[in-house]
């Protein structure tokens, strides 16, 4: 057989590993010592912790005269800088990744040894594969992000996600490819969501009549009674309020933290961004002048003669209607659903949920838990950025980059 018939799996290889105290120029050094032999690069992974770095160059071998020179001039050269080496003959690449390739992102608050192990077994006893680990962030979660390959993305989302409460971590699973950081849409709910607060709740309580329309309101987010009529039942009792409330319930309305750093690093980054809500007009189309998004949609409450007449109007924001309106703004936005990303915590948010791309429950009750993607349990909405690939550092370089 000739030599350009011979496998590549048969070629002779090195795979040559530094590891020490980093600093600048290993990397140059350890391939300038390398050229010298002019073997040609299959494969290179470096990763830095805490100050110590592992560099790991697999080569082509040279000439089998030539082998121990090389072994005895890298080794001279590590020591001269104070780091060790470490050589191991082989053949070829690396052995093929299975097909189905996921990114796992795990947050932890902390991230404890004991649900990585378990985090870790599930993948393998699902029959995947951890090719490569990577932290996005260390603050305000640790967040770590997983490449898998050899088992299906559903089937392993399936495997993990169901014991991820008990472990004390939240697990997100998506299909890895060039769509990770292509254009997207996020839309998320609003009341619970975007900001701590329920807005009817706040209206509720310049109406004197706050412990009621709350009993009903958790009840529907529940999903134990029919959210439109919840929505007239409460809204009715909000009757006579003169409008000028409208004003001071937006002062009094509190952002979720992290909610402003998620909308502009979304949108630096080219996302748009758009909520729904089953609350009102008065209040989101206030949230998005301020926050520069891009779509808004939510029921209106009706006012004649400069009071609320109890009643709202026009095209009621429900759960069939968040989905509705997930729908439209991606085709607006010329983004493809499987492109969208959903953020909610209600059982009215569910049909949006499992419509988007990626449904994820925010701080979410039980039932939406269970059916969303992926579940958030810590109260910072811009971890949702690690579940999309986008680092700590990546957020913060953007933050400085502005203030410049």
């Amino acid at each position: 057989m000739s030599a350009s018939q011979t496998s590549s799996s048969d070629v002779p290889t090195l795979l040559v590993k530094i590891f020490g105290k980093d600093r600048p120029g290993i990397t140059a050094g350890l391939f300038d010592t390398l050229a010298a032999y002019s073997v040609d690069v299959v494969d290179i992974e470096q990763v830095v912790t805490r100050g110590r770095m592992v560099l790991c160059a697999l080569v082509t071998a040279p000439p089998r005269a030539l082998e121990g020179d090389l072994r005895a001039t890298v080794h001279s050269w590590a020591e001269s800088i104070k780091m060790q080496a470490e050589i191991i003959s082989g053949l070829g690449d690396n052995r093929p990744r299975g097909l189905g390739r996921s990114l796992v992102t795990v947050l932890g608050h902390p991230l404890t040894a004991e649900a990585t192990a378990a985090i870790a077994a599930k993948i393998a006893k699902a029959g995947g594969n951890i090719d490569r680990i990577f932290r996005l962030a260390k603050y305000p979660v640790t967040a770590v992000e997983f490449a898998v390959s050899g088992v299906a993305t559903e089937a392993l989302r399936t495997a993990l996600v169901t014991d991820a409460a008990r472990l004390g971590v939240d697990v997100a699973v998506v299909a890895a490819g060039l769509h990770r950081r292509a254009q997207r849409l996020v839309v998320m709910d609003v009341d619970s969501t975007l900001i701590q607060d329920e807005v009817i709740e706040l209206f509720a309580a310049h109406a004197g009549c706050e412990d009621e329309v709350a009993e009903v309101t958790a009840a529907a987010m529940r999903g134990e009674l029919d959210f439109e009529q919840s929505l007239h039942a409460r809204v009715a009792l909000l009757e006579g309020l003169d409008a000028s409330v409208v004003d001071k319930v937006r002062s009094e309305v509190r952002l979720t933290p992290g909610a402003r750093t998620l909308i502009r690093t979304l949108k630096r980054l080219g996302f748009q961004v758009g909520v729904v809500s089953g609350g009102f007009t008065q209040v989101t189309d206030d949230l998005k002048d301020r926050l520069g998004l891009d779509f808004a949609q939510a029921n209106k409450l009706e006012i004649v003669d400069g009071k609320l007449t109890g009643k709202v109007t026009g095209e009621i924001v429900d759960r069939a209607g968040k989905a509705r309106l997930l729908r439209r703004f991606a085709a607006e936005a010329g983004v493809p659903l499987s492109q969208t990303v959903a953020i909610g915590d209600g059982a009215n948010d569910l049909d949006m949920l499992n419509a988007a791309g990626l449904g994820v429950a925010f701080n979410a009750k039980p039932v939406v838990r269970e059916a969303a993607h992926t579940a958030v349990n810590v109260p910072f909405l811009d971890t949702v950025l690690y579940l999309l690939g986008i680092t700590r550092e990546e957020v913060e370089a953007a933050d400085a980059h502005e203030e410049d």
